[in-house]
């Protein structure tokens, strides 16, 4: 069992940077791979980037390549999204989730935080 809590959403102005956080409550942290996904208004969930569990390989959506960043600290038991460079379409509200294997497909993710919204004004 994997609890997973989002934190670091905002309202900001495109342009600005934010970091979003997810902290993970439960024993084996580093053998799930982490996504970010992220849900706009009358929209699907859309997957933005993947972690693996030791940190080794990472893919982002090509609408946030070149400005997100995943991460993870394995020792700490978080893993992050930096967004820089933020424009008003990357308004949504972010998820993170846990899977067993790196893998793109929502179906797969176990887990999921309750999620942090990010609103970005133009």
């Amino acid at each position: 069992q994997v609890q997973l809590v989002e934190s670091g959403g905002g309202l900001v102005q495109a342009g600005d940077s934010l970091r979003l956080s997810c902290a993970a409550f439960g024993r084996t942290f580093s053998r799930y791979a982490m996504g970010w996904f992220r849900q706009a208004p009358g929209k699907e969930r859309e997957l933005i980037s993947v972690i693996s569990g030791n940190g080794g390989t990472t893919y982002h959506a090509d609408s946030v390549k070149g400005r997100f960043t995943i991460s993870r600290d394995n020792a700490k038991n978080m893993v992050y999204l930096q967004m820089n460079s933020l424009k008003p379409e990357d308004t949504a509200v972010y998820y993170c989730a846990a899977a067993p294997g790196y893998s793109g497909n929502p179906g797969v993710y176990d887990y999921w935080g309750q999620g942090t919204q990010v609103t970005v004004s133009s």
